[in-house]
């Protein structure tokens, strides 16, 4: 995953890292990624975004899915991949993750197609390798060896705290101004 430096959110320290179980693994590109099938909610197709004024260039906009407004995320862009075409395996995961004030609420990540559900054991986690210090990997949790391969576990949570995080303090910032 290419990614640059991203602040930290304030007081937040990222230690999370990837336990055994069953992952819904999908693909950026050419990488594979998984995330926790316990934070999927559904796998929906393409359907009209609704752009957002001042949004980051990897916040899509949101999705109305039956009457719930959904924020949408397309990782390729967030993690610095070139932007692809879409294609009839592109698809919207639509997770449930922690909301900052209690409770849980619905987050949508736009991914270029989904592979399955994997089951790792602790043996075929390993953690965050260290790529030195410029590198941002807080939003990886370990990397799963899977029949030869290699996909690399994220957390939703620490990326949606990030850009929550940043969208706070550009608003300040343009009210202090």
């Amino acid at each position: 995953m290419h990614s640059t430096a991203t602040p930290q959110p304030s007081g937040h320290v990222s230690s999370a890292i990837a336990q055994p179980g069953k992952y819904l693994t999908f693909t950026l590109g050419n990488e594979s990624y998984g995330i926790p099938v316990l934070k999927v909610r559904e796998i929906i197709r393409l359907c009209p975004i609704t752009p957002v004024a001042n949004m980051p260039e990897h916040v899509k906009g949101v999705i109305n899915l039956r009457g719930k407004v959904i924020p949408l995320v397309d990782l390729r862009a967030k993690f610095c991949l070139p932007i692809a075409i879409d294609n009839n395996r592109t698809c919207i995961i639509v997770t449930q993750l922690a909301a900052a004030a209690g409770g849980t609420r619905l987050y949508g990540v736009l991914v270029d197609g989904v592979e399955d559900v994997a089951n790792f054991t602790a043996a075929d986690i390993e953690p965050t390798p260290d790529f030195g210090g410029t590198i941002d990997t807080q939003c990886i949790t370990g990397m799963a060896k899977s029949g030869g391969n290699v996909k690399t576990l994220i957390d939703l949570d620490i990326i949606s705290a990030i850009d929550a995080t940043i969208a706070i303090r550009e608003i300040k910032e343009s009210l202090s101004h």
